[in-house]
């Protein structure tokens, strides 16, 4: 595994094919493809190193949510036979390590401008060219801009009254000191109980004095039974490691989950139906969901595995007023599942206490959180509030397209994209994982590798043809609006608040964002695109 990241580009170049932003998954690939493609391009990273999430997400249990041998590149394949996973689910330490034996190993820390946050991106319609400009005043200019900046990138910067007067350390999930923090005899405030929390709460409680946990609404979690990865297990996986990215490409998700496509729960025994439930459980992981086909689209056959879930928690949890507290009512999977270790158990502990403040606002003070006209005394603080997800990187940067106009603008209402990949009026501009397209509701690494290879297939049949110029058409974009918005109609998850819809952001348009049709159907639809030879965009 790679140390600490080497140095990048010290400058930023006056010129490349292509400009690309953020250096996490999708960044390192593009630079990869562009360079096989024989395009010249530069990544502008903000961070220090590579990883993107993973660089800033160092929180006490930080770990990917999808199996270590699934969320991984497929596009080496040497790679894929070389590297070792310890766990189950890789933690964030060794997802990063990942990241920089990527780097090393393809060379591509050269083309990254590292510590540097693009400002503005703004095109230039008469030369058909963006310019960037970082906070420090460098610029590139490019004829393609390609934005890799990530869904989960964004902290949600949401501040709470008396912030300021508070005497000890405030730390934010998304933004935890990279020298770690050590709580022990502490007294710690967690403030928030989405996937940060639920992952961060149980390693924190074993160092603080004493733990309170602030609950606006509680979220589902299922096991995540993780272990070290036994060497026969991972021998098996990379002797067909082709025959499972077969599976999952044809999986909902781009994770190969176990899937009984016939399997309906409302039509299914209820002992028959709870005891596939105990065996999901028993399994572990996000595959629960993956049950039976109607528990997104039938709010009956979804009560069936909410139900199971809460008699769960109250089995955990020892105090019947602490696990009520706990059972979310709403839709499970509406919200992101988490996928947790011992976090209903910690609860069990004498010295965490779980203080709920859905009906009273938090306000702190020089030494406490006050809530309920309660103060909780407290030496340190975390926020552990998420993120500004799907497009809160995209609008801290200043995106001006064709006539000055800016992202900002058009997306005041939410974001409108075609596929999550173009934007119409933003020609030559690529998002990747962008709003509109599965990202977040998949695997995100298979999903990344697709939009990277349909980018620079793209850009390879534009130097083809001898074009400079693509935009997608208005009608184009409006109908992928369309079907996304109807599609997400019909399922569950569309139906209650969450990050999936920024309505954790206070003021952000309330907006189902990310694509729930599926990954194989997306992917055709990807492809149908550039078999019609981009019919959908203008191009010149």
């Amino acid at each position: 595994m790679s140390g600490m990241p080497e140095k990048g580009r010290a400058e930023v170049p006056a010129e490349v094919d292509v400009a690309i932003v953020g250096a996490g998954f999708a960044g390192l690939y593009l630079l990869y493809l562009m360079r096989q493609h024989g395009f010249s391009a530069v990544a502008i990273e903000a961070a220090e190193g590579v990883g993107g999430t993973w660089y800033w997400n160092r929180y006490p249990g930080a770990r990917c949510d999808i199996e270590s041998m699934e969320y991984s590149y497929q596009f080496d394949k040497d790679l894929q036979q070389e590297w070792t996973w310890s766990e189950r689910y890789a933690p964030q330490p060794e997802i990063l390590a990942y990241a920089n034996h990527v780097a090393d190993k393809h060379d591509l820390r050269r083309d990254v401008c590292f510590g540097r946050r693009v400002r503005s991106a703004t095109y230039d319609e008469a030369a058909r060219r963006w310019t960037l400009t970082t906070e420090q005043g460098e610029t590139v200019t490019a004829p393609f801009c390609i934005m890799a900046t990530g869904c989960l990138s964004a902290p949600n910067e949401t501040r709470f009254d008396g912030e300021d007067n508070f005497r000890g350390p405030i730390y934010r999930t998304s933004l935890w000191p990279h020298e770690g923090v050590n709580f022990t005899g502490q007294r710690v405030a967690v403030i928030g109980t989405g996937s940060s929390a639920i992952q961060s709460i149980p390693e924190i409680a074993k160092q603080a004095a004493a733990l309170t946990v602030f609950q606006r609404t509680p979220n589902y979690a299922v096991p995540a039974w993780n272990h070290p990865l036994k060497p026969d297990y991972a021998a098996r996986v990379k002797a067909d490691y082709e025959g499972l990215r077969a599976r999952q490409r044809k999986a909902f998700s781009a994770a190969a989950f176990r899937f009984n496509p016939d399997a309906v729960a409302t039509k299914t025994p209820p002992d028959e139906r709870k005891a596939e439930y105990e065996r999901r459980w028993a399994e572990g992981g996000l595959g629960f969901l993956a049950a039976y086909t109607d528990l997104m689209f039938d709010p009956q056959a979804n009560a069936t595995a909410a139900d199971f879930v809460r008699a769960k928690i109250r089995e955990i949890v020892d105090d019947p007023k602490i696990a009520d507290l706990l059972c979310p009512t709403n839709t499970i999977g509406c919200k992101r599942l988490c996928v947790d270790t011992d976090y209903y158990k910690t609860y069990n502990l004498p010295h965490v206490r779980l203080v709920d403040v859905s009906e009273t606002p938090i306000r702190i003070t020089g030494d406490s959180v006050m809530a309920g006209g309660e103060a909780f005394p407290a030496d340190a603080i975390v926020l552990a509030i998420g993120f500004d997800a799907m497009t809160g990187a995209l609008m801290r940067i200043d995106i001006q397209g064709r006539a000055g106009r800016r992202l900002a603008q058009k997306w005041a209402e939410g974001p409108v994209s075609f596929m999550g990949l173009a934007v119409e009026g933003f020609p030559n501009l690529f998002t990747v994982t962008g709003p509109g397209s599965p990202s977040v509701f998949t695997n995100m690494l298979p999903s990344i590798e697709q939009h990277c290879e349909w980018i620079t297939e793209c850009l390879c049949g534009l130097r083809d043809a001898g074009e400079s110029e693509i935009e997608v058409r208005p009608d184009a974009e409006s109908d992928w609006q369309a079907h996304h918005q109807e599609v997400a109609g019909a399922h569950l998850r569309s139906g209650c608040a969450s990050w999936y819809t920024g309505e954790n952001i206070d003021g952000k348009p309330a907006v189902f964002m990310p694509y729930i049709g599926g990954f194989p159907r997306y992917v055709e639809a990807c492809e149908a695109v550039a078999a019609g030879g981009y019919a959908e965009f203008r191009r010149g």
